[in-house]
Parts: structure tokens; sequence; C-alpha cells
């Protein structure tokens, strides 16, 4: 257990106050559990960027369009899963959904590494797209609804860290398989289309399956896990509160705070007086339908994805490819980008409760901003590749007619683009990246938390949606345009930060509506 005091952390009222003592190793425990739903839905969100190549050769898709539908058709079941998530976590509990999302990420791991079609490869795709809503939904409300005020930020931030990871250990075992099997891509099928290569990812590697759908077999063991220790955490105090069972939620409340929880309770039952059902009416206000708070939620969520983020992660090896990196090459330097992701999150944990969400924020709107535009720059003014260069021999990221266009990075031009996208994907794990998901579980009032934090997270996956579906378009007509698409979108996150966004460093979940007064 930990007593700590320091003044950094205050009430509502901005004075100092004492922290709360807590069993701080069984709160993290909790708090690491809850979190593995964001490992998943890191593994399962980023491991079709490893497998896309491959993916689109076996089932031969040459449209972009579907190429791009195909890798974004899971964030359409995340939006589904994160709108419906908040109505569940209110009538089912935060415990049980959880176990649910562990199921359905079990299966849709196995379903797309054992498609007999691109229709049951989608719909596969869809259910982890949906079993993703629910952990971005669940995890991050139910570690917010656990932690102490002075340790949120961090605990909460968990929540990112386990995503990132999951991103990281896709990129590991990618490269791993991808080592594995045969260097060389396989030869081309007889009546494939001439616009499609094989891969390496394409070979064979055991009991019969190929590379691509062993990178999504690998998927089975962290779902195991989650539905397992899921199954061993207590329910979330406020959950058991508007369920009438305070006798269940003093007990969850004294597992976490080593001193009597009376008052707590009260405070907990005072702020849900009345609410015992989620419903959607309950966000709705005079801004558009919604409460201004509502809007600020869905706006910051929807910028988070806006700014590219996963143009990186669901593409980056399309992306270093076309440029010109061989495909070895291009799964070594999308796992550099996993690891920096990694350590930058662990910097976002450490500064998140000193430094203050807000602060962080603005830091990370700039640095994006910054990188993304030098980004613009390089890709904007590199050679294309032509035709000629094709049948003068080609070269990386440029040997068919659909590669065509692409910009062609050698020396200088090459260095800068790596430095620079590790960069942004650097400032974005440091702010953006932990920071929303903390926001989205802990700005919201107790009696529309779940209401809100679901039309949030839809947003967020919406807005991915569209980055994943019209990416690979825009990149086709230029990877200059659409990096310059995101570096407005970092810009203009700067200035919506610094105009309606709030400090909630160390507030409590009970004083949120307070701290939020003028926007309900």
């Amino acid at each position: 257990m930990a007593q700590d005091s320091d003044p950094g952390s205050s009430g509502s009222t901005g004075t100092p106050k004492a922290h709360a003592s807590v069993h701080t190793g069984r709160v993290i425990y909790i708090a690491a559990i809850a979190a593995l739903g964001g490992f998943l839905f890191g593994y399962d969100s980023s491991v079709i960027n490893g497998a896309n190549k491959a993916v689109f050769y076996q089932f031969q898709i040459t449209s972009e369009t579907l190429q791009g539908f195909t890798v974004a058709i899971a964030l359409l079941g995340s939006a589904a899963g994160a709108f419906i998530g908040g109505q569940l976590t209110d009538r089912y509990g935060r415990k049980k959904v959880m176990v649910t999302a562990a199921i359905l990420f079990l299966a849709a791991g196995i379903g797309q590494a054992l498609p007999i079609a691109l229709w049951d490869f989608m719909f596969w795709r869809l259910l982890g797209g949906f079993a993703i809503g629910l952990a971005a939904v669940v995890s991050p409300m139910y570690i917010t609804e656990i932690a102490p005020a002075h340790l949120r930020g961090r605990l909460s931030s968990l929540f990112q860290l386990a995503i990132v990871t999951g991103i990281f250990a896709t990129q590991v075992i990618n490269q791993i398989i991808i080592n594995i099997v045969p260097d060389t891509a396989p030869a081309a099928a007889p009546g494939s289309d001439p616009s499609l290569e094989p891969v390496s990812a394409n070979n064979e590697l055991a009991l019969g399956l190929d590379a691509w759908q062993w990178m999504f077999l690998c998927m089975i063991v962290p779902a195991v896990i989650f539905w397992i220790l899921s199954l061993t955490l207590p329910e979330s105090p406020r959950y058991l509160v508007g369920k009438d069972r305070d006798e269940e939620a003093r007990a969850t409340l004294e597992q976490i705070y080593d001193e009597d929880v009376t008052s707590r309770l009260e405070k907990i039952e005072e702020s849900l007086a009345g609410e015992h059902k989620m419903q959607l009416s309950d966000i709705k206000g005079r801004s558009f339908g919604l409460k201004p708070i509502v809007w600020i939620g869905i706006i910051l969520a929807a910028l988070q994805q806006l700014a590219g983020i996963n143009a990186v992660f669901y593409y980056s090896n399309l992306i270093w490819t076309a440029v010109g990196f061989a495909e070895t090459e291009a799964f070594l330097t999308s796992t550099i980008i996993s690891v920096v992701n990694v350590i930058f999150t662990l910097v976002a944990i450490a500064l998140i409760d000193r430094v203050g969400r807000r602060p962080l924020l603005l830091i990370g709107s700039v640095g994006m901003f910054v990188t993304l535009g030098i980004l613009t720059i390089v890709f904007q003014s590199a050679p294309a590749c032509t035709e000629a260069i094709i049948n003068a021999g080609g070269q990386n990221g440029c040997n068919i007619v659909a590669d065509v266009g692409n910009p062609l990075l050698e020396g200088s031009s090459a260095t800068m683009a790596v430095i620079m996208l590790n960069l942004y994907v650097a400032f974005f794990a440091a702010t953006w990246g932990p920071i929303i998901w903390v926001l989205l579980g802990e700005m919201f009032p107790n009696k529309i938390r779940a209401a809100a934090m679901s039309v949030g997270v839809m947003a967020n996956w919406l807005a991915n949606f569209l980055v994943s579906e019209f990416f690979p378009t825009l990149a086709s007509l230029s990877l200059g345009l659409a990096y310059g698409i995101f570096t407005s979108f970092a810009l203009v996150s700067f200035f919506y930060v610094l105009k309606y966004v709030k400090e909630t460093k160390g507030v409590t979940l009970e004083d949120m509506d307070t701290l939020e007064k003028s926007e309900l």
C-alpha cells in the first residue's frame, strides 16, 4: 500500500489535496488486466499491415478502393462496437463486456487466419473490429472508474501502452514469420492479375498455411489470456452503485483504498442519484443536438485519427515499398517505428500526471504539424516512378505498371523520411495517443459517461475508417497530398485544444460536472 501526499495534485477548487492511501499493487494489477483489451486492440487493428499485400494477392484485389475497404471494414465494426458498448456496459457491467470482447477477439483471430473467400475474411475482420470497439469503450472506462484520482492519468495510459505494445508485437511476430519463410516470393499463379505480385508472406509456413495466415492465428494466445484473466476482475464500483449493489461496490473500493471507503461510496451515490440506466437522451443538449462537452469529446477523438496515425500503422509497409524500400527493409523500418511508439508512450505515462493533459496535447500538435509538414515536402519533391524506369529494368518501388507515379526516395531524402516519420510517431505516442483515451474516460460526469464515451469512441473509429479507406486512393494520387491533409488537421488540433480543452489532472470523477459546468 502507499500513501502519497504530493501537492502537485489538486481537487476541483485548485487547492493542494493529499492523496488517498491505496493498495498500489492491487490497483496496478487490476488496471493492467483491463488494459489487455488494448493489447488485442493494437494487435488486431495493425496485424493487417504485415499481411495486406499478401491478402490482396491471395484474393486478387486490384481495386484500390476495395483494398482500402478490406483493411478499413474492421473500423466500421469498431464504430458499431463503440456505439453500443456504452449501453452494454451499463446493462451488463464492465467485466462481462470485457469477457465478451476477449471471446470475440479469439473468434476473429481464427476466422481471419482461415477464410474461405474474401467475403468471409471481411466478415471476421468486421467481427474483430466490433471487439476492438467494445474494448475501446470498456477498458479505459473501467480503468478510469477503478483508479484513484492521483494515479488515474498513469493507469489510464496503460490502455494506450497496451495498444502500442500490441502494435509492436505484430511487427515483431510478422518480422519473425517473414524471416522464417523463404525470402523470395512464390511464382505468380496462372491467370493472376499482372498488377499484383505475390510476396514472401504468400509462402507456406506450416500445417499447409501461408505466412500471412499465421500472422492472424498468433492472436489466439493473447485473446485466451485476456479471457481468463478478465474473469478474475472485480466489477466497477460505479456500475455496482448504479445497480443498487452497494455492498459489492464497497468490497471493490476496499480492494483499492487502504482507508474507510464510506465517504467515497456516498459521493458516488450522490453523483449517480436517480440514474440507473444509460440512455442516449442523457447527452442531448443545445449545441446541434448534443451537450457541448460531448461535442468536445467527439471532435478530440476524431482529430486524433485525422492527423493520420493509422495510415502509418496500417500501411507503413506499403508506403516504404512504394518509395523504393525492399520488402525486408520495409518490415524492419515498420518495426523500428513500433519500438519508438512504445518508448514514447512510456514517456507519456511518466508525464501525464505531472505536466497535465492540455500542455502535452499542445506540444504534440506542434510536433506533429512540423514533422508531417516536412514529410509532405519530401514526398512531394521526390522524383516519381515512370514507365521508362520499369522498361529499363526497374528498381525497388518501381517494378510494375501499378507503381507509376510513386515517389522514389534515395539517399538523404530516404533518411529524412524515416527520421521524420519516427519523430511524428514519437510526438503522437507521447501526447495524443494516450491522452485522448484518458480524457474520454474521465472528462464526462458520471451520469453521462457511458453514453458520451460511446459516441466519442465511435467518432474516433469513423475518422479512422475515413483515413484507412481513402489513404490508398490519396497515396496513389500523391503521397504529398495525403500527408498535406494530415498536416492540416495537426494544425487544427492545436487551436482546438487551446480554445476548448480544460485541464482534468487531479480532479475526481465525481467533481467533473463542476469543472465542466459551462459545457453541460
